[in-house]
């Protein structure tokens, strides 16, 4: 990943991936390496990956997941866009909410901004109900604050039950 960040990319956003299709593991390693392909946007720093228990969905595999944060000049709305394109290059299908998947990639924080419509929530408006999503989140950004409520108190209110770091031999997204 780049060491020094040009200007332009100024807005730091955080984005969850996780799947549970082939090898998840190599599916978000592949849209990494998409999203950081694109001009204007930098990844800058990936959680360890996580085994989790399905959500919503119970009766599929486990799920795969981890939040890089990157630095973009997109919008919130471009940057979804972005998102949605790369789980299409990966050839992700949408079939049921919450169901098996290749890939998916979800908008979790831009910024301090907060976005309401129809299309895009952010913060993501299930943050503080997934586990799955601030065990890896706070790996990387400890400090963080989501609606005004620090990272690590909506954690303890969840616990982290289901939730599994998965040792990997260096950075498991380069491999």
């Amino acid at each position: 990943m780049p060491e020094q960040q040009p200007d332009h990319l100024s807005t730091r956003a955080y984005l969850g991936l996780g799947g549970n299709l082939g090898d998840p593991a190599s599916t978000m390693s592949a849209a990494l390496k998409l999203l950081g392909e694109n001009t204007s946007i930098s990844v800058e720093e990936v959680s360890s990956l996580y085994r989790t228990k399905p959500w919503g969905k119970v009766d599929q595999p486990d799920f795969l997941n981890c939040v890089a944060s990157v630095r973009t000049s997109l919008s919130p709305h471009e940057l979804l866009e972005t998102c949605l394109s790369v789980e299409h290059q990966l050839k992700r299908e949408r079939r049921e909410r919450w169901g098996p998947r290749l890939i998916d990639i979800d908008v979790l924080v831009y910024g301090e901004e907060k976005v309401q419509t129809d299309d895009l929530e952010i913060p993501h408006p299930r943050i503080a109900e997934r586990a799955f999503v601030l065990v890896p989140l706070l790996e990387i950004a400890p400090e963080i604050t989501v609606d005004g409520k620090r990272g690590a108190e909506l954690l303890a209110a969840i616990g982290t039950d289901g939730v599994e770091k998965v040792v990997t031999a260096g950075p498991w997204y380069l491999s």
